[in-house]
């Protein structure tokens, strides 16, 4: 009934309107989290998980009315760490829109413990909808450990704006330099983005997101890639790469440009 509606309406799009969503919920007769979950399905198709074959969907719920579609993503070869989880797909998705507020993660499967960490770092009350009952994130996570705990009033999504200026009218070079500028590092103040150029012109983005607990944080590379996935892209679309990061006690660039050298054969610009 969803992918009829969906091809009825020509959404192919992993980001649904306010106005995308009441047509879906008039066309299917489902609602709010009911929908989502209908939706799951065609989050998961967008999964690349060469390493556990197993597909993971999830749709971040912004209080703006739009819906961000998420997958995982592994890389065939590379340690498990550089995989970026359906939560964090779609939560990285919102992020990039500049969302303030996410109100519920739907997702096809219980997070795990690295993805609850990861959702923490939201500072924000946050419901998670599974296909089989409703949880609000602090009973998935318990005495947990977050940014308010470091002295944080804000959360992932409200960075503090970022000053870095390069003087440069490079196309590519700016839109990594926004990103690095809207990036959340508040622990190790190392800001970065990424901006991939497509042989179609298009411009794919990613954004450093840090997190208290360190190792759950999401690289820029690991969300430009996972965007596009969701995009339709491939690793060989990708004729440019630049980075922009901040000088700082720690580099996104190692592990950045290995990422990009085991899916694409362009090499990796970096800009500090």
């Amino acid at each position: 009934m969803v992918q009829t509606a969906l091809q009825q309406m020509s959404i192919a799009q992993p980001r649904l309107t306010p106005e995308q969503v009441k047509a879906l919920e008039h066309a299917t007769g489902l609602a709010g989290a009911r929908l989502a979950l209908a939706l799951l399905p065609q989050a998961r198709q967008l999964s690349l998980a060469p390493v556990s074959n197993f597909a993971v969907g999830a749709i971040a719920m912004a209080d703006s009315g739009y819906w961000y579609l998420g997958a995982n993503l592994e890389f065939a070869g590379l340690a498990l760490h550089y995989s970026v989880h359906a939560e964090q797909s779609a939560i990285g998705h919102a992020a990039l829109h500049n969302e303030q507020h996410i109100q519920a993660v739907v997702v096809s499967a219980s997070p795990c413990g690295h993805c609850r960490q990861f959702m923490q770092e939201l500072n924000q009350p946050v419901t998670i909808t599974l296909p089989e009952a409703e949880h609000a994130l602090g009973e998935l996570l318990p005495y947990a450990f977050g940014p308010a705990d470091l002295g944080i009033d804000g959360g992932m999504l409200s960075p503090e704006p970022g000053t870095l200026h390069h003087a440069s009218d490079d196309t590519l070079l700016k839109a990594a330099l926004q990103q690095a500028n809207l990036s959340y590092a508040p622990y190790s103040h190392n800001r970065a983005g990424v901006a991939l150029q497509l042989a179609d012109g298009r411009i794919i983005t990613g954004r450093y997101l840090e997190n208290a607990a360190f190792n759950p944080g999401l690289g820029p590379m690991q969300l430009a890639l996972s965007q596009l996935q969701l995009q339709g892209g491939r690793p060989e679309h990708i004729t440019r790469a630049v980075l922009v990061e901040s000088a700082a006690g720690i580099s996104q660039y190692p592990g950045a440009a290995q990422l990009l050298a085991a899916s694409s054969a362009v090499t990796l610009e970096h800009v500090s």
